[in-house]
């Protein structure tokens, strides 16, 4: 009998102990609500005009505006001549100061593309599109274009894949697999690396040996530009952007493996820019944001990353770079997760995962 009792009492603690732990961990410490607002068709940018609409691109070609309070969904047309193929189409889209910028894979003839940036000012009947970049040389291939894009003062940051080439990302003769910098209208900033001890370098480029970067993200913080990108099998990391530097595909690694199964390289060596956070597993790592805003308060200052395999959130808190905390806020619940925009005034977050566009709110 007293042994029936004392296990009864082992049975209560265990249970008491169990309940502590779920309602304190952090993974169940706040539940959000996900609203599904509209369907799109294979939507891969997207950017707000202001606080009621979004501008999103949409790989197969369309450009699309969205009305976030009536749901409402209108076309805008263009004049740009992409090519979707693989990887490519449309790809990222931003507003900014009432221009429009837009990375895609441009059609250069023969099933050769490139990943090109333009530009045009806004409108929502049509949108009249110029290059300011194009990626050289072309290739013939429908993988890795990247592309994100991110403008801070008076340049503007793109990243560009290097297009399933491998070692073209350490050629800085060539644009794929590098992080590019150019003015708003697309002329070379003087201090480039080019003109500052790497003559060697296209003028454009401004930081090297990347694989598939698609999340590129200004942060309202520090002033730094941080990245994610997508390694082979594994290898998925993020990291900042830094002038002149190399992050070394495909002489590292970083992690991962060939898709046949062979090695890489190290994940890391000295001479190489070292990422924040490395994901082995590949998680697929798509676009990220710092996120700042009212909603998720607590949130201010970390990053934010997309997967597009495992269809999950994830928040780093990396202000200690020897020790970054990492949390699932979510995993598998509205698909594949493309692009990540944060409302400018209230900071509730909006998704674009398959085919729909998601907020994101606190219960």
């Amino acid at each position: 009998m007293v042994e029936d009792q004392n296990f009864l009492k082992v049975k209560k603690v265990l249970f008491l102990i169990l309940l502590f732990f779920f309602f304190n961990s952090k993974s169940f410490s706040q539940n959000y609500n996900f609203q599904k607002l509209v369907k799109l068709d294979g939507p891969w940018g997207s950017s707000f005009l202001n606080d009621n609409e979004l501008i999103v691109s949409e790989k197969s070609g369309k450009i699309k505006i969205v009305n976030i309070k009536n749901n409402k969904v209108s076309e805008v047309e263009h004049n740009l001549d992409f090519l979707d193929y693989g990887q490519g189409g449309l790809l990222d889209i931003l507003f900014k100061d009432k221009f429009v910028y837009i990375s895609y894979s441009e059609n250069r003839g023969n099933w050769k593309s490139s990943t090109s940036i333009a530009k045009a000012k806004f409108d929502k009947i049509k949108l009249d599109f110029k290059n300011i970049f194009q990626a050289e040389p072309p290739i013939d291939s429908g993988y890795h274009f990247g592309s994100r894009i991110v403008i801070k003062d008076n340049y503007l940051f793109a990243s560009a894949g290097e297009r399933g080439q491998g070692m073209i990302a350490q050629d800085p003769t060539n644009h794929p697999g590098s992080i590019i910098r150019i003015h708003l209208d697309g002329s070379i900033p003087i201090d480039n690396p080019k003109f500052k001890g790497n003559s060697n370098w296209l003028p454009e480029i401004y930081q090297i040996g990347v694989r598939n970067p698609q999340g590129l993200s200004l942060s309202p913080f520090d002033g730094k530009i941080y990245m994610s990108n997508h390694g082979a099998k594994g290898g998925d990391w993020f990291g900042e952007v830094k002038k002149g530097e190399n992050y070394g595909w495909k002489i590292l690694g970083w992690g991962g493996k060939n898709y046949t199964g062979t090695k890489i390289g190290p994940k890391w060596k000295p001479g190489f820019t070292k990422a924040i956070q490395y994901w082995v597993p590949s998680i697929a790592t798509s676009a990220i944001t710092i996120y700042k805003g009212e909603e998720f308060s607590e949130w201010n200052g970390h990053a934010l990353i997309t997967s597009l395999k495992d269809k999950s959130l994830r928040k780093l808190i990396f202000d200690d770079k020897s020790d970054v905390k990492e949390e699932i806020i979510f995993k598998d619940k509205i698909g594949r997760i493309r692009d990540i925009q944060v409302h400018p005034s209230n900071g509730k977050i909006f998704f674009l995962a398959g085919n729909n566009l998601w907020v994101m709110e606190k219960d």
